[in-house]
């Protein structure tokens, strides 16, 4: 039997009880279009893939790491899913500090 947990307040998850959510995060850089001649760009595309196939040849595992596309998965409860809805970036809380009145 599968268990799972709520990655944010560690809650166990029973599948035939509980509902469970699944947040995916996809962190990549972004790539704005530019108008580019369609010879030059077919040209620059086909530089690109032999310059990549070359390149990823001679990436070792630790550069693997460091490539700017990364994928996240969380499992969250009920009540965590509703707090991530209202704030995903938590920004809020980042915001309110966390301070003690003196």
């Amino acid at each position: 039997m599968i268990r799972f947990n709520c990655d944010m307040c560690g809650r166990s998850l029973v599948p035939e009880e509980d509902v469970r959510y699944v947040v995916k995060i996809e962190v990549y850089a972004a790539c704005d279009s530019m108008e580019i001649d369609d010879d030059f760009n077919e040209e620059l595309m086909n530089d690109f893939e032999e310059e990549d196939d070359e390149e990823m040849d001679n990436i070792d595992s630790d550069e693997i790491d460091s490539i700017e596309y990364k994928t996240f998965r969380y499992d969250l409860c009920s009540k965590c899913h509703s707090k991530y809805l209202q704030d995903p970036l938590s920004i809020k809380s980042i915001r309110r500090g966390r301070f003690s009145e003196n």
